[in-house]
C-alpha cells in the first residue's frame, strides 16, 4: 500500500504501511535492521497522519543525500 526505502552509505531507512485482514492497518518504520515504530490502527485518519509523517521524513532524508530505492 506504501512502502519507501532509502538508503546512505550502509544506512536503510524504510517507511511501509500494509493493510491487515483482521486487524487494519500496521504502519512501521524501520532504520537499518532496527524497528523504530511499529503500530496498527483501524481508523484510517490515523493512517493518513502517519504516511504524511513518513513522506515528510522521506524528502528531508532525500534533501540529506539520501537516496530512494
Amino acid at each position: 500500500m506504501y512502502a519507501r526505502t532509502l538508503t546512505r552509505a550502509t544506512h536503510v531507512r524504510r517507511f511501509t504501511i500494509t493493510q491487515q485482514p483482521d486487524s487494519g492497518w500496521e504502519v512501521r518504520e524501520e532504520t537499518d535492521s532496527a524497528i523504530v515504530r511499529c503500530a496498527r490502527y483501524e481508523d484510517w485518519h490515523r493512517v493518513e497522519r502517519a504516511r504524511r509523517a513518513f513522506a515528510i521524513e522521506a524528502e528531508a532524508l532525500h534533501a540529506s543525500g539520501w537516496t530512494e530505492e
